[in-house]
């Protein structure tokens, strides 16, 4: 005989960031049957951080997908299992050897009952076990029958009369097996209060639905017209008529149901939240603001869109930007560093892991370009094309956003002047970039218009004082209204 442990694999949620501890199934790329590789990407789930693809370890076909889309799982669970030997025959158990009669019955409430000799058909996913000859004595038929009559008066419903015996019956009452469910149907009819037992599977090879549970439940639940209505004052103004009025209950939900809508707070969402709430309460913020005319940078954004050297990247102010930080913060390199509470100590950073805030479907997220500062400008301009294009697909990895040491948000996209950024965990200082408009300016003593801007600097008061932070500011300001200096200063 085929060792079944040994011909199934089964595929755990990963961990697929640093902490994370679960993920949400997004979809389904295959479906039992399928023949899959090693390698290939079964599944694409959400993480706290960013939606993630899945390639399977193994080949073979797929048995069981053990979670539906739209679930949350815990990292270590299994979520997939695979038949790596498809071709030994063993995929589906034998027959049961037949018992004598009369057969005895199971008993539905023992999860792990001992099952006649041989071999029994299981739920796909679970295995098919050999078991021991050892079964439970069978109760008498009057013991079932007094079994029934009392979950009936429990459920409110008329006497359920003893099951039929032979192949026609259902219930796996009936068929004097232990019933065939999967453990959250098993869970459900807990819930509901319902005798698996005294379930009629609908379910491929006798398997017992969550829709057969919810239909046993409504099936021996009482009567909405027999149950006690809960006393209900009238309202003073319009006295309700007795005959038409309505279920409180029913009327709240439909109030609810056309006056409110209630999202899950889960994924990219949740984990915003919770790290913009650390932040805001673990760092003292300060947020320093400065207008400056960048006429001399947007000129020098449409030169630069004709050099033959940025042929095949994307040019815009965003890049000059942050080109004039990471030079800010070559001038000024205390301000790059990070806050260690456990050691009692201030990390400084040799590297910049310039953050890009980006707005996705899926809620805000901020890659970074890893070691920024040594890029040339057409490397950091080549950086943030493909870090924006993978973040509007969906496709950025955690990976893409840990490490983090400063950040750009650019509020200008939405027509914003300015705002007060907060911090991501672990960074120093975080840079908002207001919108670029034409406005009145005094240009060479003359009142102009000039193409001006707002900036906004917030950054953690324990890492940087009021001076330090200053100058950054006033540095990013200097560069962007002379951009000459981003040869002279760099």
């Amino acid at each position: 005989m085929t060792d079944t442990s040994a011909r199934f694999r089964e595929f755990k949620m990963p961990d697929v960031g640093e902490g994370l501890t679960e993920a949400e199934i997004l979809k389904w790329y295959v479906q039992p049957g399928d023949t899959v590789t090693d390698g290939q990407v079964v599944c694409e789930v959400e993480t706290a951080k960013a939606a993630v693809e899945l390639p399977i370890p193994f080949d073979g076909v797929v048995h069981e997908l053990r979670f539906p889309e739209g679930t949350t799982v815990d990292v270590g669970q299994v979520i997939i299992s695979v038949d790596v030997a498809p071709g030994s025959g063993e995929a589906e158990a034998a027959p049961a050897a037949p018992a004598p009669a009369p057969a005895p019955e199971a008993e539905p409430e023992a999860e792990a009952e001992a099952e006649p000799e041989g071999r029994q058909p299981v739920l796909v996913g679970y295995g098919v076990s050999a078991s021991s000859t050892k079964r439970r004595a069978r109760k008498p038929e009057g013991a079932q029958a007094a079994t029934a009559a009392v979950q009936a008066e429990l459920n409110g419903s008329a006497p359920v009369a003893p099951a039929p015996s032979g192949p026609a019956a259902g219930s796996a009452a009936a068929q004097g097996v232990r019933p065939l469910a999967k453990p959250p149907v098993r869970k459900l009819a807990k819930d509901l209060g319902v005798d698996l037992a005294l379930v009629v599977p609908t379910g491929r090879e006798g398997v017992i639905t969550r829709e057969d549970v919810h239909a046993a439940a409504e099936a021996a639940a009482p009567a909405p017209a027999q149950a006690p209505a809960a006393p209900v004052e009238p309202a003073p103004a319009a006295p309700v008529q007795p005959a038409a009025e309505p279920a409180p209950a029913a009327a709240s939900v439909v109030d609810t149901g056309t006056r409110e809508t209630r999202i899950p707070i889960k994924g990219v969402r949740k984990a915003t939240a919770a790290a913009m709430v650390g932040s805001a309460f673990t760092a003292p913020h300060v947020t320093e603001f400065v207008t400056v005319d960048v006429t001399r940078t947007m000129k020098l954004v449409e030169e630069l869109k004709q050099d033959k050297e940025m042929a095949g990247v994307r040019v815009n102010p965003l890049l000059l930007i942050a080109k004039a930080l990471l030079v800010a913060i070559k001038r000024n390199p205390e301000v790059n560093a990070a806050w260690d509470e456990t050691n009692q100590e201030i990390v400084q950073k040799h590297y910049v892991n310039l953050g890009i805030a980006a707005a996705t479907p899926r809620g805000l997220i901020v890659p970074n370009i890893k070691d920024a500062q040594a890029k040339t400008l057409p490397q950091l301009a080549a950086s943030l094309g493909e870090l924006v294009s993978t973040a509007r697909e969906g496709k950025t990895t955690p990976a893409a956003m840990q490490h983090g040491t400063v950040t750009i948000t650019n509020v200008g996209v939405f027509g914003v002047d300015t705002g007060t950024p907060i911090l991501n965990p672990g960074e120093s200082a975080i840079l908002a970039v207001g919108a670029i408009k034409l406005q009145p300016w005094v240009h060479k003593g003359k009142v102009k218009p000039r193409q001006v801007t707002t900036l906004a600097l917030s950054f953690d008061h324990r890492l940087v004082d009021g001076e330090l932070g200053s100058k950054v500011l006033a540095d990013v300001a200097a560069i962007l209204e002379q951009p000459k200096r981003l040869m002279t200063w760099a």
